[in-house]
Formats: structure tokens, C-alpha cells, sequence
């Protein structure tokens, strides 16, 4: 089983940038660039309500397993 980040289609559905998303939650680029590409260890929830408060969405449209 695999954690897929869906933070691309959500970008693109909000027509957001990532450094638009990276300056209004406060994370460095390279930080969500790994969360993005998959790369990323683990995930604060300080960070993941941040991100969802920012995409306007839950834990489980950023989040799938596969």
C-alpha cells in the first residue's frame, strides 16, 4: 500500500501556484516540492490543517492510498 498526495490536482483546481500555496501556509518551497513529488518522511497536522485551510479541502482529497 502506498500514500498518494494529490497536491497537484488540487493546485491546478484551485488554480493556485505552489509558491502562492508555499508563501499563504508559510512551508519552504523545497519542503512542498517533496510533499508534492512523494518524497516527504512525515507531516505535522499544525501543517496538514494549514494546507487544507489554504486548498479549502479535507485531509482525504489531499491524502489517497493506493
Amino acid at each position: 500500500m502506498k500514500l498518494k498526495v494529490n497536491l497537484d490536482l488540487l493546485l491546478v483546481q484551485r488554480k493556485m501556484s505552489l509558491t502562492e500555496l508555499s508563501n499563504e501556509v508559510d512551508i519552504t518551497l523545497a519542503n512542498l516540492s517533496k510533499l508534492k513529488c512523494g518524497r516527504a518522511k512525515a507531516i505535522r497536522f499544525s501543517t496538514l490543517l494549514a494546507l487544507c485551510k489554504a486548498l479549502k479541502c479535507s485531509p482525504g482529497d489531499l491524502f489517497e492510498l493506493e
